[in-house]
């Protein structure tokens, strides 16, 4: 009896929790007759997007302006929020000063050592005390200095001098402008001829012709401390030595024919102002002392009578004796050496 009824308690202990299960499951779903709400899920916000644009990757300063590139970078930012929110802008930069705000700005790099310098900005959306979104990005600049100014050679010249006088100093003369600034110019002269008497290192030279009657004197001046090869050259035409012109010489002739002759002479010396006329007048061995002055004597007061030349300009010099007697005309210029008798 005891074992046909032990299957049917224990089914009947199930039946009774299922019951139970089923009841409190229920009575949780519909407490007072109504549905529970869910519980909300929080929104899921999305973050901006940010690009940042600069129109200068490298900034030169330099002392002056034309040389000088432009120190004023300008930057763009450009953000994009997906949910179309509005968005702030914040920028910070490690050097130079930032002009303006929101998405374009002016970054002045003016005045800043060389070197690179950053510039980032930071996007946000959502309340200001508590943002909900970022976004960040940053550029890079490169500042640097002028290299040094390539040099430039100054305009050399160099005065030449108009030599009057053989034997005589001549002084060259060097000018200089223009060129590489802040640069102090050392002369170095060399000369073709001659010697220096001074000015080496000076814009100034004394050079001294002496033995070069006739010949050029070529002076060139270097001016060194450009790093450059400045020079310049002139060339100085030292005149020959002025030397008398024998105008004719003649023996005993006819004193027609010496009358001929010391016509050609007088037109000679009409041609030539500023020269003197110097008649040498030699006597014959077999004459007496002083005929030579005599033959001199009367060539010029024919000279100055009948051809009308200024008595001033018509020297007599005793040659003394010959085998025979002689006279010699003699074109002398200013600066020439008189002839004398031989």
């Amino acid at each position: 009896m005891r074992s046909r009824m032990r299957p049917a308690i224990i089914l009947g202990v199930l039946m009774t929790a299922l019951a139970a299960f089923v009841f409190t499951s229920t009575h949780a779903s519909h407490k007072g007759g109504q549905k529970t709400a869910p519980t909300p899920t929080p929104p899921q916000y999305q973050p901006p997007t940010i690009t940042l644009d600069s129109d200068a990757q490298v900034v030169t300063l330099c002392p002056d302006a034309e040389s000088m590139s432009n120190p004023r970078v300008h930057l763009k930012a450009t953000g994009v929020s997906p949910e179309g929110k509005p968005l702030r802008y914040k920028w910070t930069v490690s050097g130079g000063r930032l002009e303006g705000e929101g998405t374009d700005v002016v970054w002045d790099l003016s005045g800043v050592p060389p070197g690179v310098y950053s510039a980032a900005v930071t996007v946000e959306s959502g309340p200001v005390d508590n943002p909900l979104c970022t976004a960040f990005t940053s550029t890079k600049v490169v500042v640097r200095t002028c290299p040094p100014p390539r040099p430039v050679c100054p305009n050399v010249s160099i005065y030449c001098p108009d030599v009057q006088q053989a034997g005589a100093p001549i002084t060259f003369t060097a000018s200089v402008s223009g060129g590489t600034p802040g640069i102090t110019p050392v002369y170095n002269w060399t000369v073709s001829a001659g010697k220096i008497l001074s000015g080496q290192g000076t814009p100034t030279i004394t050079v001294d012709t002496t033995g070069l009657a006739g010949q050029p004197i070529a002076a060139t001046v270097e001016v060194a401390g450009y790093n450059l090869e400045c020079r310049a050259s002139c060339q100085a035409s030292v005149p020959a030595p002025i030397n008398p012109t024998k105008a004719d010489e003649f023996g005993e002739i006819a004193r027609d024919d010496e009358k001929a002759r010391l016509d050609a002479f007088a037109i000679e010396l009409q041609n030539s102002p500023g020269a003197q006329g110097y008649v040498i007048a030699y006597g014959g061995r077999r004459t007496r002392y002083g005929t030579g002055r005599q033959r001199g004597d009367r060539a010029k007061a024919y000279l100055t009578t009948t051809r009308g030349i200024d008595a001033s300009r018509i020297v007599v010099v005793d040659g003394g004796q010959r085998e025979t007697g002689t006279t010699e005309l003699w074109i002398v210029p200013p600066g020439a050496t008189p002839p004398r008798p031989r």
